[in-house]
């Protein structure tokens, strides 16, 4: 397997673990955001630091750009998605709704979630 630099993947740690309860982002997010600071980088990468790194960070609130997980993935991130109430498209099986639970990196949270953004009737 070929090797990712140090500050690679530390970058891309840092920066799913900035990712604020409740919302998502996605792998070619968080690979633009590398790649504008380093000139390196993509998608491809970002999944293999966190397959290889990841397992100590929300790495639930990390998908790709359908708002899904793998498999094996998602069944294991649908009931903290549900916990933290990142909103979800009602497909079968569930994505995550991009539109409302997306993150970009330095976007100022809210009061730390997406619902907070969800238009209600009352």
């Amino acid at each position: 397997m070929r090797e990712v630099a140090e500050d690679y993947v530390e970058a891309v740690l840092d920066l799913v673990c900035a990712i604020p309860p409740g919302r998502a982002s996605t792998y070619g997010v968080i690979a633009e955001t590398i790649r504008e600071a380093t000139g390196r980088g993509g998608p491809r990468v970002v999944g293999m630091v966190m397959s290889r790194y990841g397992g100590e960070t929300p790495w639930w609130r990390l998908v790709n750009a359908r708002g899904d997980l793998p498999d094996d993935k998602r069944d294991r991130a649908l009931p903290r998605w549900r916990e933290e109430g990142i909103p979800l498209i009602r497909t079968d099986p569930p994505r995550v709704d991009l539109r409302r639970a997306g993150w970009e990196p330095g976007e100022e949270p809210e009061d730390g979630g997406a619902t907070a953004t969800v238009d209600r009737a009352t």
